[in-house]
């Protein structure tokens, strides 16, 4: 199938899916004609990168993973590592994220939002502590 019908099966665009060729995650075949020509086992990779990245795994990891995907002597405890340390950094953000809501929540709080300049939100913005 052609790039187009690959996009249309995997719900990638077709952007991506050159994109994920010429940093060397999927080689499609060729044509006489120099078009690319993408087979079952090419779609399934395409799928497996597709659900990998929504996921939020990093190109580099999806990589690693569709190498032991492919490998069938691989050991799961080198996938549960990635997916483990992808885990990890996934947590790391949450508890970022919950601080950042937290700490702006407070200073909205305080903030009266009226007609008067003093702004705690402003102040705290521009404080060097």
């Amino acid at each position: 199938m052609n790039i187009s019908q690959a996009a249309a099966a995997t719900d990638l665009p077709a952007k991506t899916i050159r994109y994920y060729e010429d940093i060397g995650l999927i080689t499609p075949d060729r044509g006489d004609n120099g078009y690319r020509s993408f087979s079952d086992t090419h779609i399934h990779q395409l799928t497996f990168l597709a659900r990998a990245r929504a996921l939020g795994f990093s190109v580099e990891d999806c990589r690693s993973l569709l190498e032991l995907w492919e490998d069938r002597d691989r050991a799961s405890a080198d996938v549960r590592k990635i997916a483990q340390e992808h885990l990890s950094a996934i947590e790391t953000k949450i508890a970022d994220l919950t601080a950042m809501r937290d700490t702006l929540g407070h200073l909205v709080k305080t903030c009266a939002g009226d007609n008067r300049p003093d702004c705690p939100i402003l102040n705290s913005l521009s404080s060097s502590d």
